[in-house]
Parts: C-alpha cells; sequence; structure tokens
C-alpha cells in the first residue's frame, strides 16, 4: 500500500508537471508554459488517487483511469496526460492476469482511447498525440506482460528446485528404509536361529537336570554357546548404525558356506538330525552370494527345529548347477503347525527377497507325503559383478 501510494505520487507529480507545457508553439518546436483547465487538474488528481488502489481491484482501477483519460482526450484542449495513469492501470492488470485477459484489455483500451482521441477529440486524428496514445498503452499491456512471465518462470524454476530437493529426501529415506529392512532381517536370522537353540537346550537341561546332571550340564554350554553367538553377530550388525564418532564395529566376515559345518552342527547339538551333501567343489562365491546362501539354510533349518516335530530329519544339499549354486533343504517333519507360510512370522519372506535382491528364485511348499521343502537358486556371479564381454557365459 505504501508503494502503491508512493508510486501515485510520483504520477500525480508528473502529470501535473506535463498539464503546464505545451508542446506545441505556433512558430517552431519550442515547449511553452500554459495554464491546464480545472477540469484536467481535477482529473489528474481523481486518477493519481485511484491508483492507490492499482493491487487491491486492478480491473477496477484501468476503468476508472481510463473513463479519466477518455474524458480528457475527449474534452482537453491542450490536453493534460491523464493516460498516464491508464498506462499504469493496464500495466498492474497485465502483470497480475493470464496473458489472454491482457490481449483482450489491452485491445479493448488502445482501440477506445485512441479512438475517442482521432474521432471525438479536438486534435486532427493524425496528430502526433493521438499516435502516442496507441503507443503507450500498447507499452504498458507489453511491460506487464512480460512482468507477469518473468514472475512465472522464476516460480516455475523454485518449484522445480524443491521438488527436485523433496525427491532428494525421498530417496534418501527410501533407502534408509530399505537398509533398515535388511538389517532387521539379518536381526531375525540370528535370533530365531540362537534363540531356538537356545530354547531346545535349556528345555533339554531343565529335562535331565536331576537325573542326568552331566548332560545338563552339556546342555547348558551349548546354550551359553548359543547365546555368546548369537550377542556376538547382534554386535555386528547392529554395528551398521554406528556413527562416524563410535568405536570401531567388528571387522569379522559375513558367514558364509564356508561355516556350513558349524552351523549345521549346532542343529545336531540342539538334537535335529541333520545330514548335508555337497557338489559344490569348493567354490569361493561373492559375499553377497555366500551370506544368502547361509542365511537361506539357517532360516529353513530353523523352520524345521520349530515346526517339523521331535522326530524329524533334515537333508541339505548344495549343488553347482552351471553358473548358480543351488540350495536345497528337505525334511520328514509331521508337526501341525510344521508349514511355515501358515505358522506366522517372516522367515520366508526374509529369505525370499534375500535371494531375489541377487536376481536368484526361491520356491517352498510342502512335499508329496509329508514334510517340507526349500529350493533356492542364485547366481554365483551376481549382474553388478558382471564385467565380461557380451556373448560370454555368467
Amino acid at each position: 500500500m505504501t508503494l502503491d501510494a508512493a508510486l501515485a505520487a510520483g504520477v500525480l507529480a508528473c502529470m501535473v508537471a506535463g498539464s503546464f507545457v505545451d508542446p506545441r508553439s505556433k512558430h517552431d518546436v519550442s515547449w511553452i508554459l500554459r495554464t491546464p483547465d480545472p477540469l484536467s487538474l481535477v482529473l489528474i488528481v481523481l486518477a493519481a488517487a485511484t491508483l492507490v488502489f492499482r493491487r487491491r481491484a486492478p480491473m477496477t482501477v484501468l476503468a476508472l483511469t481510463g473513463g479519466f483519460a477518455l474524458v480528457e482526450a475527449v474534452t482537453g484542449d491542450p490536453r493534460a496526460p491523464v493516460a498516464m495513469s491508464a498506462v499504469i492501470a493496464l500495466y498492474t492488470v497485465a502483470s497480475t492476469t493470464d496473458r489472454p485477459t491482457t490481449w483482450r484489455v489491452g485491445l479493448l483500451t488502445m482501440t477506445v482511447l485512441t479512438g475517442a482521441s482521432m474521432l471525438a477529440g479536438p486534435l486532427p486524428w493524425y496528430a502526433q498525440e493521438n499516435l502516442a496514445i496507441f503507443a503507450w498503452t500498447g507499452i504498458g499491456a507489453t511491460a506487464g506482460d512480460a512482468v507477469r512471465s518473468r514472475r512465472a518462470f522464476v516460480h516455475a524454476i523454485r518449484e522445480r528446485a524443491e521438488r527436485a530437493e523433496r525427491t532428494r529426501e525421498e530417496e534418501a529415506r527410501r533407502r534408509v528404509a530399505e537398509e533398515r529392512l535388511r538389517i532387521a532381517r539379518d536381526l531375525h536370522d540370528v535370533v530365531a536361529h540362537h534363540i531356538a537353540l537356545v530354547n531346545v537346550q535349556a528345555g533339554v537341561a531343565a529335562h535331565v537336570m536331576d537325573k542326568r546332571p552331566d548332560q545338563a550340564k552339556e546342555a547348558l554350554a551349548h546354550v551359553r554357546e548359543a547365546s555368546r553367538s548369537a550377542l556376538n553377530e547382534l554386535r555386528a550388525t547392529v554395528g551398521l548404525l554406528r556413527q562416524s564418532g563410535d568405536p570401531e564395529a567388528p571387522t569379522e566376515p559375513a558367514p558364509g558356506l564356508d561355516r556350513l559345518d558349524e552351523l549345521v552342527g549346532t542343529f545336531r547339538s540342539a538334537g535335529l538330525h541333520v545330514e548335508v551333501a555337497r557338489a559344490d567343489n569348493g567354490i569361493d562365491l561373492p559375499a553377497a552370494v555366500g551370506l544368502a546362501a547361509y542365511r537361506v539354510i539357517q532360516e529353513a533349518l530353523t523352520n524345521v527345529q520349530k515346526h517339523a516335530g521331535t522326530e524329524a530329519k533334515a537333508e541339505v544339499s548344495v549343488v553347482r548347477v552351471g553358473p548358480n549354486i543351488e540350495i536345497t533343504v528337505l525334511d520328514n517333519g509331521a508337526g501341525e503347525d510344521h508349514d511355515p507360510e501358515t505358522a506366522g512370522g517372516h522367515g520366508l519372506l526374509g529369505m525370499r527377497e534375500r535371494v531375489t535382491a541377487l536376481r536368484g528364485t526361491l520356491t517352498t511348499g510342502p512335499r508329496y507325503g509329508g514334510g517340507f521343502r526349500v529350493h533356492a537358486i542364485l547366481p554365483i556371479k551376481t549382474r553388478t559383478a558382471v564385467t565380461g564381454k557380451p556373448g560370454e557365459p555368467v
């Protein structure tokens, strides 16, 4: 409002100064002073006062200032520059509305003011002052449209930058969520395996404590070993969340098929009969593939331990088939809730996500005649690590 009032005062001063100057001398082109008509001074003051409200009601202000300029164009002799206020009002309309509106309103204002000046004014139609009205109204509309376009362009750039920033933040949050999901899968695998062993061994210890204390001590030793392993793996997994200033995380490599015998031994110690057949030729697997194979076997045997019943037997096979490593875990369990897919939990989901992340396949389901089957096919070379030539087997 203050800026508009200052602009209105400046326009008023210019129009008053212009009303005392007559550029049309009889003998030459020199400017001479003249006395403006009282009606012209009134129109000047009214037009300038109207410009104070040009931002609040641009169309109304344009209509009023255009009307004042029209009256001055028809009656003024010599004319006062009241049309200057209409040019400012037209600029405001063009800078605050759209282009079609600017075209319509601008052409209407130019036509009415210029036509009235040429047809009904005291000057001949070809007078320079009449053409000046046409030129200045066109300049006002064009300048306002240019300002509006620039504002829209700057706003679009700013909005695009803000959208890109939001997209980067959303991508960062998505990656954090995926990393947390991977960590959660690791935690689930570790806890489910070791806590299942702790539970079984604690039950054995409680059962034989009175009659066979030596066996109870052995079971408690297994409980202690399993709990220690669980804590170590939990510490290694949670170490992924440490910040730069925190103590260093353990540097022990992630488990792979080289620790398969150790893994199977823990289940055998818990009382599960497990047979292992390997035909992978001792191949060194990438860390991600080895970890996924290890976790699949661990989760599958944990499900057997939890759901297959006390008399269940499990068979684990690791076979190299072309560019893939195939993991198969079979059991003959007959527990009522043996199907892990219907027993609740997220073990199979975690296995499937691990295998799918490596572009492998996982099939699970009940076996004909009883039991459950887990079969995973993992590519030995992940696609992100392949750098061979086109046409070479991977």
